[in-house]
């Protein structure tokens, strides 16, 4: 599987095309999508260029875009062939932000988009607008 792999202090130019291994299928409360699209925000791009820390050889971009390609045996909210968009804080599902930090934000405390396939938790995506 293919991603995208910052090398620490080298910003834009420092961004490594890597092979990594394939995530395999998604547990019970987990999706596998196929990721189609992303984009460079203004955090990501302070994650990349060194400004904001992350951990080295973190998989950048927090937002992404894709198809589901399998769903765990506790998901109910999404099924194979779903077009879904990424969440910016995965375990904020209503209310009042609880978030204090991003330590739980794509492509800064966990894993990013700019890799082909990502598992992650079902809160982790909403379903993509129609068209």
């Amino acid at each position: 599987m293919k991603a995208i792999q910052p090398h620490p202090q080298r910003g834009l130019d420092g961004l490594l095309l890597v092979d990594l291994h394939d995530p395999g299928n998604p547990g019970p409360h987990a999706i596998r999508v196929r990721v189609h699209a992303t984009s460079l925000n203004f955090h990501d791009l302070g994650v990349v260029t060194g400004r904001l820390r992350a951990a080295d050889g973190r998989i950048p971009m927090a937002d992404g875009a894709g198809v589901v390609e399998a769903v765990g045996s506790e998901v109910t909210e999404f099924k194979p062939g779903d077009h879904v968009v990424s969440t910016f804080f995965p375990t904020w599902i209503d209310g009042e932000a609880t978030v204090v930090d991003f330590a739980i934000t794509p492509g800064d405390g966990i894993d990013g988009f700019v890799q082909e396939v990502v598992v992650a938790p079902a809160t982790s995506f909403t379903r993509a607008p129609v068209g």
